[in-house]
């Protein structure tokens, strides 16, 4: 995977939240919420917390007294989910490569990772250093995608954009999309030492006020936007136009409602 896959940064941030954190990523964030429990004064560690859309829903629902860690590679995107908590909300956020953890053996009681597993260049790596920071029987709770034909709104948009594209298409899409063999999960589960793992197809409907503005985060609300403009063969605003009219004539306007399906997985140290 190329640096360019996982560079959230500039207007991307923004893009993402705003026009795909509510549609595709705020049901499963809230999913991922409830499924972590940890006792009073315990910790939790978020690894690749984007713009906080699942740091929120967590602090929101564990105790006060746990302990709120949340991390990503980005800064641009930390910055952006700082904005989300006041001064007083007890949250610690930190810059740091999922392959590297910054923190001591045995240090959390849960690791929560929401959409961020297919960006990791050393997947293995990277679940062994969760596996090293959790506590003894501590539980790993995270989500992939579906295979892409599972997520409609998003196959519209590879399949839109790439067709701009005769030489060298864009290739962003087939990264968050790339690892939903539940055989592969397994086995990186398994190298890392983890028991007890279990996985859910979980399917949700995306819902966007408009075609026009779900076409605007699925081109400008992730790094294929780098892609498009490194390539200069094309204009943004034609893109997203065809994105948004390929998305009307399937699933019509006003609101815009499409199928999306994930992997979520649950394993203890």
């Amino acid at each position: 995977m190329s640096d360019q896959h996982a560079a959230f940064v500039g207007s991307i941030p923004e893009n993402y939240d705003r026009y795909l954190g509510p549609c595709l990523f705020e049901d499963y964030a809230t999913d991922i919420a409830n499924r972590v429990n940890v006792p009073d004064g315990g910790a939790v560690l978020e690894i690749a917390c984007g713009t906080g859309i699942v740091t929120r829903k967590l602090r929101d629902s564990l105790p006060e007294s746990v302990r709120l860690v949340a991390t990503d590679l980005n800064e641009a995107m930390i910055a952006y989910a700082k904005h989300k908590f006041q001064s007083s909300e007890q949250v610690e956020f930190k810059q740091a490569d999922a392959t590297e953890l910054p923190f001591a053996d045995s240090s959390f009681d849960a690791v929560v990772c929401q959409f961020g597993l297919m960006f990791f260049p050393d997947k293995d790596r990277a679940m062994r250093e969760v596996h090293r920071v959790l506590k003894p029987r501590g539980v790993y709770v995270f989500n992939v995608w579906d295979a892409i034909e599972e997520n409609e709104l998003p196959q519209i948009a590879n399949d839109t954009v790439r067709a701009f594209f005769e030489q060298d298409p864009p290739t962003f899409y087939q990264v968050p999309f790339g690892l939903h063999d539940k055989a592969v999960i397994q086995k990186l589960l398994d190298g890392a030492g983890f028991k007890d793992a279990e996985m859910f197809v979980l399917a949700k409907t995306c819902v966007s006020p408009s075609a026009t503005q779900i076409a605007k985060g699925l081109v400008e609300g992730n790094p294929v936007i780098v892609e498009i403009n490194q390539r200069a063969t094309s204009s943004v605003e034609a893109i997203e136009a065809a994105v948004a009219a390929a998305v009307t004539a399937r699933f019509g306007d006003n609101p815009v409602r499409g199928n999306l399906q994930a992997i979520v997985c649950t394993a203890r140290r």
